[in-house]
């Protein structure tokens, strides 16, 4: 039940270790001219470590961290880190925010000041949050998971007794990518105590019936079209780590510049080395390649699956090229949907590409709804 503080302190041991491997890198073959045609390329690779090994800087972002209280605590048996920002203004919202596949509570280091602190940042008081950031179970600084069946739903039964501890008796929810798909699930576990649900995306899919897809207008057929053709050709990353994880982390955590490929497939160059890299060193620097990987083959073997809709509020702020909803399946599987915004900049990485717009969606759709869960 304890709470205790907790200070990012990597030692100069584990920095100097990483700093020898990269010296001692052996690049791997690549066919002339083929580009990206067979997964990330060699240039790609190159550039990233250079800029790793040349102008990095971990202690920077280390430090950039450590500027929010943080916290550890133990939940079903697994140590879980967590930052923890208090509003100043006294009607803040509890907000419980979780990250996905391959981030980190990094990803909201952008947004933090501006939620906490709306008056100073283009806001009102009464858009005012009490920020809660777990790193998932598994994930950074939580550390490896020492257990199976560490699932979104017990993710969800860990971040729902996270708010109890510290007091929160009604709060939202807010997530991206994997935290998408979690956060839904702790309003429908907590539905006493959360009063929203925010994402970014919702990956509802066709329930089988092909009046189902004949009913779409052409713009959702395309965009239906477009995630699959991502899935085939771009996710291999999860029929992977959804089966054989284990395989695949012998390489990864031997090897930065491996996380570093195995990362860089799903960020590309749409956001800046500094957050790649940042990123990449949270899973190196824990070890948490395996255990952040099983997390994809605890989820396609969840056993206790919970049936139906959810029917808390939930707000939908989808970016540009990003798997778009397709509102139909959506709303068949999210019976209280009050907010759709779709936007036209911005992307998977909103936190970076498109913070206003994400800060915003997340004011607004928090405001609007009953002050009790």
């Amino acid at each position: 039940m304890s709470i205790i503080p907790y200070t990012i302190a990597i030692a100069q041991a584990d920095l100097d270790d990483l700093k020898e491997r990269l010296a001692h890198v052996r690049w791997t073959n690549e066919l002339p001219g083929v580009g990206s045609d067979y997964g990330v390329s060699l240039d790609s690779v190159k550039r990233l470590v250079k800029y790793w090994q040349e102008s990095y800087d971990w202690r920077i972002w280390e430090a950039k961290l450590n500027a929010y209280p943080q916290f550890t605590t133990t939940i079903d048996g697994q140590n879980i880190h967590f930052l923890h920002v208090r509003s100043q203004e006294d009607n803040a919202l509890p907000l419980i925010l979780t990250h996905g596949w391959p981030m980190s509570v990094v990803d909201y280091l952008n947004l933090i000041d501006a939620l906490v602190d709306p008056r100073s940042h283009g806001g009102e008081a009464a858009q005012a949050f009490h920020l809660v950031i777990p790193s998932l179970p598994g994930f950074g600084f939580s550390g490896p998971t020492t257990d199976r069946g560490w699932d979104r739903y017990r993710v969800a039964r860990a971040w729902a007794e996270l708010m109890r501890r510290l007091g929160y008796d009604r709060y939202g929810a807010q997530g991206m990518d994997w935290g998408s798909i979690v956060s839904p699930e702790v309003g429908r576990l907590d539905p006493e105590h959360v009063i929203g649900v925010h994402v970014t995306e919702i990956f509802s899919s066709p329930s089988g019936d092909p009046t189902e897809l004949e009913a779409l207008s052409e713009e959702e057929k395309n965009h239906w079209r477009s995630f699959l053709w991502w899935i085939e050709n771009k996710g291999a990353y999860n029929p992977l780590q959804s089966t054989v994880p284990q395989t695949l982390a012998h390489a990864l955590a031997d090897s930065p510049v491996g996380q570093l490929a195995w990362n860089y497939q799903i960020y590309g160059d749409a956001v800046s080395f500094d957050y790649i890299l940042t990123n990449v060193m949270v899973y190196w620097l824990t070890n948490t390649a395996a255990s952040s990987a099983r997390f994809y083959y605890e989820n396609a073997h969840a056993q206790h699956v919970p049936t139906g809709a959810t029917t808390i509020p939930l707000g939908l702020a989808n970016f540009a090229d990003v798997h778009q909803a397709i509102r139909l399946f959506a709303e068949r599987d999210h019976k209280n949907i009050v907010s759709w915004n779709v936007y036209d900049r911005g992307n998977h990485f909103a936190t970076q590409t498109a913070p206003d717009l994400l800060i915003n969606d997340i004011r607004t759709f928090f405001q609007k709804l009953p002050a009790k869960a």
